[in-house]
């Protein structure tokens, strides 16, 4: 049986069968290697990955408040009044919004400055969430104005813009999982309240 098997098979192997798999596709790919599941508990892990980006917010001594909404569409919104994460220019050129939501590995975690204690996946968590939704919508209140960006499958559909004035700071993100990735997408208020 072995010897079948392996007759069925191409002794080719080269550098046309490496793959690079670019941005956020590795996650949408396997999204089992970054959430553990694509059944119930898997879906619920994602608004664990984005509150955890709150409590972050909260044990620097940021924050005071998080405010977790279910929505009748199975969309959920994080928010929180931390210090918001910042949207100047980082040094690739994009707003450090676009690269905090759409680039794994990148966040404020790695260096012990921005925080001293962190939980979640450590600059994983945002752009996994970000990846595994159909949508996203980022709002970040810093500098007196609200700014905002638009993502479908971790994709940017909008630039970093000003939709706004505020004297809050914080961020609120709203996102609907992916039925493409996801068995199913309702959310259980009580899995979420444990």
């Amino acid at each position: 049986m072995r010897n079948y098997f392996f007759s069925l098979m191409t002794n080719k192997y080269d550098a046309s069968q490496i793959k690079v798999l670019e941005g956020l596709e590795p996650v949408r790919r396997r999204p089992g290697m970054y959430i553990g599941s694509t059944d119930s508990r898997g879906l619920h892990h994602l608004i664990t990955e984005v509150i955890d980006n709150s409590v972050d917010e909260s044990l620097a001594g940021y924050a005071q408040n998080i405010w977790v909404t279910l929505k009748v569409d199975n969309s959920a919104s994080i928010e929180d009044d931390g210090r918001g994460i910042p949207v100047d220019k980082h040094p690739s050129g994009l707003s450090a919004l676009e690269v905090a939501m759409t680039k794994l590995h990148a966040g404020g975690k790695f260096d012990n400055q921005a925080y001293k204690v962190s939980g979640g996946l450590h600059g994983v968590g945002a752009s996994v969430v970000n990846a595994l939704s159909a949508w996203m919508t980022v709002q970040v209140c810093r500098h007196g104005k609200i700014y905002q960006q638009q993502y479908e499958r971790g994709i940017p559909k909008t630039k970093v813009e000003i939709v706004g004035k505020t004297e809050k700071t914080g961020t609120k993100t709203t996102f609907l999982a992916d039925e493409e990735i996801f068995k199913e997408i309702v959310l259980n208020a009580s899995l979420i309240k444990e």
